[in-house]
């Protein structure tokens, strides 16, 4: 019988993510995060044993940190904030 398990879908996220799990997580492609772990950005992975993963707990207050978009001023930024 096949499981949601056995098919990889859980019904609450791992806390140690693979590479590309912790990009998704973030919304970001791998490359990109990469680039954002090798800036600081994000934080190292852990090790176990010889497997590298990400700690969900510090990918959250690393996104957290990261800057927000500032909106221009235009019509636009003055249209959707009337709207929100």
């Amino acid at each position: 019988m096949t499981t949601m398990a056995s098919l990889g879908l859980y019904s609450y996220p791992p806390r140690g993510m693979c590479r590309e799990e912790a990009a998704r997580w973030v919304g970001v492609s791998p490359s990109l995060f990469d680039q954002l772990v090798k800036d600081g950005r994000m934080p190292l992975p852990k090790l176990i044993n010889s497997r590298v993963v990400w700690d969900r707990y510090q990918l959250d207050p690393a996104f957290q940190a990261l800057p927000d978009r500032e909106l221009e001023k235009s019509a636009d930024a003055d249209d959707w904030s009337t709207a929100a």
